[in-house]
């Protein structure tokens, strides 16, 4: 049997076991973060799904901010992590993923005294920015390590640098440091989606400057400013008078035979202070993740006030092509460093490893007479096979690939073997690092296991087949998931979309169609499968595209029978195909940037949906006619019954918002009395004696913002998830399956894929 227990406003809640789909990873892992006063205490952070910390035992990561719901969803981005090396309990986070108009919320500090299972957070007059340009510089927020009552954080958007003297709870903006920070990513590229100003990017505080119980009075802050001027400043006095260290770096010569005279500037990614004083800095000429084509590695003598250049590759070397991002230094060895290309795309990533300070260096791979490399790592990717992303290139670019926007790396304190780095689709990690110092191999795997970061949008459950859900993404295309606990060998294919729609027939369900977009150009963005997933071939888009087309992919709806395509195109008109896709021609009566579905009994009936109207085709899609046209949300998903013709339900957040339902192929509507807000819709298998399927929807119901369940045709719900498991922004997709009674699967806009079973007691 399943517990149910009540909740606030009447509705009863089920206890439900929640999982992600496994894919593993997936997004950019920003930094992973030890903790160097507890050993194997380790924290990952992501730019927009989260926080993680690992389970040694089970060697997976486990996600500490799923409580992160609705209307704090803008938390999910970790801007910055900070451990208490004294308190090791103790974990902070500066979360908020934007500082552009896609948010209207400030930023916070979340702060637990319990390793991440509980946090209380404190409210920040500015938005933070995890997912915006320069998120892998840092760490922006630091714990004292001397006095762990005292945390500092470095802000973006001209904020500057801000205190905390009682473990994070208040925070004050240090008026005494002027340097803020001028530059924004705007300045070189004006169509950036990012033109707020960098900011404050590391704080390194000295603990050799005080005695323990007292705060650093030395500490080195990294700042992002116009190129050319000073980035690095400290404080000699405990934070009172700050100024720029003189004889530091500021520009490089670009070779170009055009302009010898040419430069650019360097921005200063991480600064980390070893222990006998030496501060090393990592610089690229952009802010990165992306950016960067030029780049330097210098040491700074604390004792001595000597800067040295240490660059592995001389910066007039055709050979420097790329920017320094990752920046890993031996806390038993203060000799032992390494440092990451940030963003060398071809043939791949490379690491330099020094034991002598960076006198000398030795790469993780070297050219041996193009195009054959010397390689001194192995990487083992077979618990995530996806990672070549079905691509086989010709050498000396290798299937898969060591990596890309690496803007961190990571050496265990308790252990120098022991090094972990994210990258932009996964986590890699090796016990033997130090092997290749004597001229032995570096073994490098996945260790990933744990954290899921997709922004998933679309979701299907088929009929039929070995795969219970196909899914469609962002980044990674999409999966079929014949295993839901197993990560799949590879993503779908040809053509290799961002999928924004699929569906299948109803009455043929081998057949599957999905849509998505492309970075440019002319191809095509439209897949067709007859063996539901498995296998899929590329359809002609219905528009003529040139270099420059964006188009992105809209919706798509599949006939009953599978023989029609009805396809909305985003920015594009709606296009009608009676052929399989063979050919498509324009269809009338309903407006560019219509939302569209298939009935699911009668094959020549299709759905639309714009601004508040709903339309109705009868002839496969060639022409719409409006019916209902007042009292409807003005945007809203459209989903129709499987087998029940004219049968259709229509989710909307905006407007008229709610959940509405016809029977009668939309000449009237029905509002659902309870559901105040629905966001998305989905069904699933009926409920024991029931006909009619299990409804599913992620909504505001009698006040409350869920995951809720109907069995019984939207009369009465049933909330499915907890305040624990919230996961964000759930408004994307959401359905149940056809063959499982109570399961329910979950897209989240950045913590993966989740499903669900009623939990038994």
């Amino acid at each position: 049997m399943s517990e149910k227990l009540f909740v606030k406003g009447d509705i009863p809640s089920q206890v439900y076991n929640w999982k992600n789909v496994k894919i593993t990873a997936g997004g950019y892992v920003d930094n992973i973060v030890f903790n160097p006063g507890e050993k194997d205490l380790i924290y990952a952070r992501t730019d927009m799904g989260g926080a993680y910390r690992y389970d040694l035992k089970n060697q997976t990561w486990i996600p500490l901010t799923d409580w992160i719901g609705w209307d704090d969803w803008n938390n999910l981005g970790c801007e910055s992590l900070a451990v208490d090396p004294v308190e090791t309990n103790r974990v902070y986070i500066a979360a908020g993923t934007y500082t552009n108009e896609w948010t209207s919320e400030n930023g916070v500090i979340l702060r637990s005294n319990d390793y991440g299972k509980t946090w209380e957070q404190s409210e920040l007059p500015f938005k933070n920015g995890a997912n915006m340009l320069g998120r892998s510089m840092g760490e922006r927020l630091i714990v004292d390590p001397n006095n762990n009552h005292v945390l500092y954080f470095g802000t973006r958007s001209g904020y500057g640098l801000w205190k905390s003297t009682d473990y994070g709870k208040t925070w004050n903006q240090v008026s005494s440091f002027p340097y803020v920070g001028n530059y924004a990513p705007s300045e070189d590229d004006p169509t950036s989606y990012d033109s707020t100003l960098t900011g404050v990017v590391w704080v390194t505080p000295d603990p050799s400057s005080s005695t323990k119980g007292n705060p650093c009075q030395i500490i080195y802050i990294g700042v992002v400013n116009k190129k050319g001027e000073d980035m690095v400043y400290r404080t000699l006095d405990g934070g009172a008078t700050w100024s720029a260290i003189e004889g530091q770096p500021h520009t490089i010569v670009v070779p170009d035979i055009n302009n010898p005279s040419k430069t650019t500037g360097l921005f200063p990614h991480h600064g980390i202070l070893a222990s006998n004083g030496i501060l090393y800095i990592s610089y690229s000429d952009g802010v990165g993740p992306y950016d960067g084509h030029k780049g330097e590695v210098w040491k700074y003598n604390t004792n001595t006030e000597v800067w040295t250049d240490i660059t592995p590759i001389p910066t007039s070397s055709n050979d420097n092509y790329f920017g320094y991002g990752g920046l890993g230094v031996d806390a038993n060895n203060p000799e032992s460093i390494i440092v990451a290309t940030l963003n060398s795309w071809w043939p791949d990533a490379n690491f330099f490893r020094s034991t002598d300070g960076g006198k000398t260096w030795i790469r993780f791979w070297d050219w041996n007479g193009y195009p054959n490399r010397t390689l001194r790592y192995t990487l083992d990717i077979t618990t995530t096979p996806w990672l070549t992303f079905g691509k086989n290139p010709q050498p000396p670019e290798p299937a898969a690939k060591l990596g890309w926007m690496i803007g961190n790396i990571s050496i265990d304190p308790f252990n120098s073997d022991r090094m972990i780095y994210g990258t932009g689709a996964t986590v890699y990690g090796t016990n033997n690092l130090t092997d290749i110092d004597t001229g032995g191999i570096v073994h490098l795997s996945v260790v990933a296991d744990g954290i899921e970061q997709i922004a998933a949008q679309t979701l299907v459950s088929p009929t039929t087949g070995t795969a219970h859900l196909i899914s469609g993404m962002y980044d990674l295309g999409g999966f079929v998931h014949n295993d839901l606990d197993k990560v799949p060998s590879m993503m779908l294919l040809t053509p290799f979309l961002a999928n924004t729609s699929i569906d299948y027939a109803e009455l043929n369900p081998t057949r599957v169609v999905r849509v998505g977009k492309v970075d440019a150009g002319s191809s095509s963005r439209i897949g067709l499968s007859y063996d539901i997933g498995n296998n899929w071939f590329s359809l002609n888009n219905p528009w003529q595209s040139g270099e420059s087309d964006t188009t992105e992919g809209g919706t798509v709806a599949m006939s009953a029978d599978g023989n029609t395509i009805v396809w909305a195109p985003k920015g594009q008109m709606v296009y009608y195909s009676t052929n399989t896709g063979s050919t498509f021609r324009q269809s009338e009566g309903l407006p560019a940037g219509a939302v569209i579905a298939s009935d699911r009994s009668n094959s020549n009936k299709f759905y639309g949906f714009y601004n508040g109207t709903f339309y109705v085709s009868t002839n496969k899609g060639a022409t719409f006619t409006a019916t209902v046209t007042t009292g409807l949300p003005s945007s809203a998903m459209i989903k129709a019954m499987p087998f029940v013709e004219g049968d259709v339900w229509l989710s909307g957040d905006s407007g008229e918002s709610g959940l509405f339902h016809t029977t009668n192929s939309g000449e009237s509507f029905m509002k659902i009395k309870e559901v105040e807000n629905a966001s998305t819709i989905g069904f699933g298998k009926a409920a024991p004696g029931q006909t009619y399927m299990a409804l599913y929807t992620s909504a505001v119901i009698n006040g409350i913002r869920g995951l809720f369940r109907s069995d019984d045709r939207g009369i009465s719900w049933i909330r499915i998830n907890d305040d624990d498991h919230q996961y964000g922004i759930t408004n994307a997709c959401i359905t149940g399956d056809p063959r499982i009674y109570g399961r329910v699967y979950l897209a989240t806009n950045g913590r993966g894929i989740l499903y669900a079973d009623i939990k038994k007691i």
